[in-house]
């Protein structure tokens, strides 16, 4: 490993923040041959998200891949994220394509399962220290540049000094607050509740997602036989849940169409939830400084993107920030070659590949989280997909955020979608073949 270029650093890389995003920045960092220091504000290593969707969208895989963690989310019994999706027009029920590849898919999986996974698997790479109990109080800074954290330690304040610090702390993010990260916030038109069953079937073992227009709801089957329910209503049914969530949520559920039989299942969790939360995009990267996760973009959790885009965004910093760290960027030249200058343009590529794959998608998702009824082109899209096997493929590929919403939404897809609903309207215009009209005598 290269060694920080100057004795005043501690660690090449500070990361604040020891769930999935900061676990698995810390193991593809170290890998390069970074050294990494990576802080948890809690103490006991198994301590795990709560509010989560609980499933990890296929974009991630590779990142699961590289990490070498497949084997042991599998072994640990996490399903594949199949799924089918309810609208007005009927299921939309993606399936591989005749003598063609299978789907993509990641899992579902409750992060008490995961996020203990994830930690230990830090806690083993050489080059990483995981340091529980350190909680960030402050940023250390210099000549317009962060240089390192003040931390709350079980041992008392602390002062980690680093080339880059990471904030992997969620939406919340306190290395956010204290850098003065610019960004922005939308409003959320619905509020959240989820609780988790046991013993609880679901058509075809796969995960349920109902766009009720504009209501929302989920079921995903998770390891252990458990199923994760989530409601998310617009806002307009909030005071009802406030006054009787019990009963709210049940009487949610159970009108669902092909509703999962909660009352013959064992709920082995409270109805936990949360009834603001707004959608944040700041600005990922600073002198020094660089955010992934929900630090970065806190995305609407009915889409349970988060995980999948908390390792996605932990894999693209590693990529882009490794080489200027090591001093092996391939390039030709000397001079600052793994100095502030080369870490700095590595930060500005990290934050140019993340604004250029996941904006367009939490422009879409913002929009959607008015709580709005689907718009026409939403229309076209949903009801073609119920219709046909194609376009329902397509729309896995998005859902899964394999493709963009301007490949989503190209010119073919949506002539293809087009010519589907035209066909529909037709058959359901023409009168029926004499024979199966004649009336018996």
């Amino acid at each position: 490993m290269t060694q920080p270029e100057s004795t005043g650093y501690d660690y090449d890389v500070v990361i604040s923040g020891a769930s999935l995003a900061g676990s698995a920045a810390a193991i593809l960092l170290a890998r390069r041959g970074v050294r990494v220091a990576l802080l948890e504000r809690r103490s006991d290593p198994a301590a795990y998200k709560v509010l989560c969707t609980h499933s990890i969208t296929a974009n991630a895989y590779p990142v699961l891949d590289e990490l070498g963690l497949v084997p042991a989310i599998e072994k640990a019994g996490a399903v594949r994220n199949e799924a089918r999706w309810y609208t007005r027009w009927g299921w939309i029920e993606p399936k591989a394509a005749p003598g063609g590849p299978e789907l993509p898919y990641a899992y579902n999986i409750r992060r008490s399962t995961l996020d203990p996974m994830i930690r230990s698997h830090a806690d083993r790479t050489p080059g990483v220290d995981l340091l529980l109990g350190h909680q960030v109080t402050g940023l250390v800074r210099e000549a317009g540049r962060t240089v390192g954290v003040r931390a709350s330690t079980p041992q008392g304040e602390r002062e980690i000094r680093a080339r880059l610090v990471v904030g992997a702390d969620g939406k919340d993010s306190a290395v956010a607050k204290y850098a003065g990260t610019p960004g922005q916030e939308y409003e959320n038109g619905r509020f959240g509740y989820f609780a988790h069953f046991r013993a609880l079937p679901l058509h075809g073992g796969l995960g349920h997602t109902w766009f009720l227009d504009p209501d929302m709801a989920y079921a995903f089957p998770n390891e252990d036989g458990v199923t994760v329910i989530a409601v998310l209503p617009g806002k307009k049914w909030l005071s009802a849940f406030r006054d009787d969530l019990e009963g709210s949520f049940s009487a949610f559920v159970r009108a669902l169409p092909e509703a999962p039989p909660i009352d013959s299942a064992e709920r082995i969790t409270k109805i936990t939830g949360t009834v603001d939360y707004p959608l944040h995009s700041r600005k990922p990267t600073a002198p020094g400084l660089a955010l992934i996760g929900d630090a970065a973009l806190t995305g609407d959790p009915l889409w349970g993107v988060g995980c999948g885009w908390a390792l996605e965004s932990a894999q693209w910093l590693a990529e882009a920030v490794a080489p200027a760290m090591t001093g092996r960027s391939g390039r030709s030249g000397r001079g600052d070659l793994g100095g502030p200058d080369a870490l700095d343009a590595s930060l500005v590529a990290y934050a140019r590949r993340h604004r250029r794959r996941l904006r367009g998608h939490q422009y879409l998702a913002a929009d959607f989280a008015r709580a709005r009824p689907f718009n026409p082109l939403e229309r076209l899209m949903f009801s073609a997909a119920a219709r046909d096997e194609a376009v329902a493929r397509h729309m896995h590929l998005f859902g899964s955020r394999l493709i963009s919403p301007l490949r989503f939404l190209n010119p073919v897809a949506v002539a293809k979608a087009s010519a589907v609903n035209l066909k529909h309207r037709r058959a359901a215009a023409s009168p029926p073949p004499a024979h199966l009209s004649r009336t018996e005598p």
